[in-house]
């Protein structure tokens, strides 16, 4: 009995090892879609966020209404648009893209209100400092005013980080071959689900906590602290 369990226990090793290299494949698009669909939603996110800081209400409320839309509907719904929508309309995406595009717009809404929370939250003062060294607003904005909020909100950009990465398997009913897709396609071909599962599960725990270690370093590092105002 003992040699039994043993061997079992041998030969399960034997088969994690064996499709590492295929769930390392699955990885790499993993991180791939996520590194992609941030830099989306970071770079959305700033425009959102500057389109409703309008004084101008022909520009904030459209923007206020989009964001809204954008995160109260399912990102599931957003990607099934982009894929099967578009195409209709001449627009065909690769699937990658598709996937990468949806998770970038789904989370823009997000990080569009933590750029809103992060620039209010720069004193009033910094804003009269870089209006008294005769700065543009555009200047002052990109010099003064972004630097200070850009530290402030890190750990709420890092939050989001993770939670795109953990929604990147969603990517699969595209036919996005991202990790959890690969693991599937092995559970189904070898009847054997625990181990390919279980390793994925394990890597995006290492992933979370390599990123939160990093999010953590980086928000004890950045400064910030903005103009001397004596």
């Amino acid at each position: 009995m003992l040699l039994g369990i043993a061997w079992d226990t041998s030969s399960n090793w034997a088969f994690a090892l064996s499709i590492l290299p295929i769930l390392m494949k699955g990885l790499v698009v993993t991180l791939q879609a996520t590194v992609v669909g941030f830099f989306i939603a970071l770079l959305l996110g700033l425009i959102l966020a500057g389109l409703k800081a309008s004084p101008l209400r022909l520009i904030s409320w459209p923007a206020r209404f989009i964001t809204e839309f954008i995160r109260d509907t399912p990102l599931l719904v957003q990607l099934f648009f982009l894929y099967y929508v578009l195409p209709e309309y001449g627009i065909v995406l690769p699937a990658f893209m598709t996937g990468a595009l949806a998770l970038g717009l789904q989370y823009s809404a997000y990080t569009s209100e933590v750029y809103r929370a992060g620039i209010e939250s720069v004193p009033l003062g910094q804003h009269e400092a870089a209006r008294a060294l005769d700065l543009s607003p555009r200047r002052s904005f990109l010099v003064v005013v972004l630097p200070q909020a850009i530290p402030r909100i890190i750990p709420a950009l890092g939050n989001y980080l993770v939670s795109i990465m953990k929604d990147v398997p969603l990517l699969s009913v595209v036919a996005v071959l991202e990790m959890l897709n690969v693991a599937k396609i092995i559970g189904d071909r070898t009847f054997n689900y625990l181990i390919p599962l279980s390793m994925v599960g394990l890597i995006y725990l290492v992933l979370t906590l390599v990123a939160a270690a990093a999010i953590r370093y980086l928000d004890t590092r950045l400064p910030k602290r903005g103009i001397p105002l004596k």
